[in-house]
């Protein structure tokens, strides 16, 4: 019940406006958010990178509904990406975008293009850029402009969600050599017939997918904080004989921070997940959906401020 008020609340508009400009609100999301603008969020990944954590920082911006909108968006991308090669972040950070933020749902052409702007920078930057999940509505399309993309840009990242009923068919589509594949249980609401809707379902489909990509001749990027799946994973990895190397732990910037210490100090690559910009509302939303457990992490942030 909790996760479908938040995914609800995620697609509020009226609330959105309301919480973007609560000031108490903005104070208390720091803990998961990397600042306003790229000049915050690369001081709080230069601090994570410091304590030996690799980053994926992704703008947060407003839904794109005109060309302008997409070419702001994939402009502040490459200026983003040269700061982190200035910054000298580009052995450990990477980009994650949204290519409706690019202006897939105006135009599936013209995000591609805007994309491949994106990987280009990234390319010059030493580093490379992982495309997120959204609704299922999104995937083929989203999909297919990958596979585009991995033409120039082989090392571009897909995310896929356990929760689809697909995900596994994806899995071994994408458990290829070089591919790089971040998996999560999923952040939207999505109807039965394409998505599992209960714990239990999403997570055995998690394992399943798992198994399909640690098995496979890809990079493997577990995108979780439940303990057992990362205890899975680990089991998993030494299993078909990863090493450290072969695959990496996906956090988001806040939450379990203990933990991806503790993965990080035994030899694991652990990732975190840092967004920035103003438009967290509905990015934080979902994470929450994800976790409900973190609403009383937020909870205490709003009555602690």
């Amino acid at each position: 019940m909790l996760r479908s008020l938040l995914l609800a609340a995620a697609g509020s508009d009226r609330l959105g406006r309301l919480a973007t400009s609560a000031r108490v609100s903005k104070n208390a999301v720091r803990k998961f958010v990397g600042g306003d603008d790229a000049e915050e969020a690369l001081r709080t990944g230069r601090t994570l990178a410091d304590d030996g954590l690799s980053i994926t920082f992704e703008h947060l911006a407003a839904e794109t509904r005109s060309v302008e909108q997409a070419v702001a968006v994939r402009d502040e991308y490459r200026s983003l990406l040269s700061r982190i090669k200035g910054a000298g972040l580009s052995p450990v950070a990477e980009v994650s975008v949204k290519l409706s933020a690019l202006g897939q749902r105006l135009d599936e052409k013209l995000a591609y293009e805007h994309a491949q702007a994106v990987c280009a920078a990234a390319a010059e930057a030493g580093t490379t850029v992982t495309l997120d999940a959204e609704d299922h509505t999104l995937t083929d399309s989203t999909l297919e402009i990958l596979a585009d993309l991995r033409k120039d840009h082989p090392g571009t990242g897909a995310v896929l969600q356990a929760y689809l009923r697909r995900t596994e068919g994806d899995c071994r589509e994408l458990a290829t050599a070089g591919s790089r594949v971040r998996l999560c249980k999923g952040a939207y609401a999505e109807p039965e017939s394409v998505a599992f809707q209960s714990a239990l379902d999403i997570d055995k489909s998690f394992v399943r997918c798992l198994n399909i990509l640690m098995s496979g001749e890809g990079y493997p990027m577990v995108a979780t904080h439940d303990p057992r799946l990362i205890a899975i994973a680990e089991d998993r990895a030494r299993w078909f004989d990863r090493t450290a190397e072969e695959y990496e732990f996906q956090m988001l910037h806040g939450v379990r921070v203990e933990e991806q210490s503790r993965l990080s100090a035994g030899g694991n690559v652990v990732r975190v997940y840092l967004p920035y910009g103003e438009q967290w509302y509905g990015y934080l939303m979902r994470r929450l959906a994800e976790r409900p457990r973190n609403v009383a992490v937020l909870g205490r942030g709003l009555v602690g401020r």
